[in-house]
């Protein structure tokens, strides 16, 4: 499981930074579901020199400002690890997080069809479950503690200022923005539960 969730983190920080890595782990995503060491070792490689790039080079390594790109994803992640009572582990979490913001990407244009496409089902054949009921219980009644909305002012709270998540304009460019639709998000939400039941 500890493993699931490495993969899932690779995926996040490939998505946003790199798309040479994100083709690595689409093409090898067989090999790593199936615990390959030799492909787990070169993404844990390369998603640590990822990581280490964006440290010493953001100005911000300590992430003491509201911008935090490696937290692509996390925003409904955190709040859905909460609302299953931790059921749903990180990694799992993450990953339905990733799907939800790359579709919300998608569906405000800055995505392209095959791209979406193409990340989705890199996320299944890596044996993620993209779904949960989580997802769309309370989501028209924002004030509820059980609305998966709740999260995204809990994500602000949590970094402090304004709210900034990253989204896609790209496979392997993330983009941060301040404001969101939610009724895009709904769709999105739905999309994803769409998606489940074909794939």
């Amino acid at each position: 499981l500890r493993l699931r969730s490495g993969i899932a983190e690779a995926v996040k920080v490939a998505l946003i930074k790199d798309a040479d890595f994100f083709d690595f782990i689409m093409t090898n995503a067989d090999k790593l579901a199936n615990r390959d060491m030799d492909i787990m070792e070169r993404l844990i490689y390369r998603c640590s020199q990822l990581h280490l790039e964006h440290i010493a080079g953001s100005g911000d390594p300590f992430e003491m400002g509201s911008s935090r790109p490696l937290d692509f994803g996390h925003w409904a992640a955190h709040k859905l690890e909460h609302l299953t009572n931790y059921s749903l582990r990180h990694g799992e979490a993450v990953a339905i997080g990733i799907a939800l913001d790359t579709t919300y990407s998608y569906l405000t244009g800055q995505l392209l069809q095959s791209q979406w496409q193409r990340v989705l089902s890199t996320l299944n054949k890596l044996g993620f479950t993209l779904y949960v009921s989580a997802l769309t219980e309370q989501l028209d009644q924002l004030d509820h503690p059980h609305c998966l909305f709740r999260g995204l002012t809990e994500f602000r709270e949590h970094l402090g200022g304004k709210l900034t998540i990253t989204l896609l304009e790209g496979i392997g460019q993330g983009i941060e923005v301040h404001q969101v639709d939610l009724s895009l998000y709904r769709d999105a939400i739905l999309m994803l539960q769409d998606w489940e039941l074909l794939h």
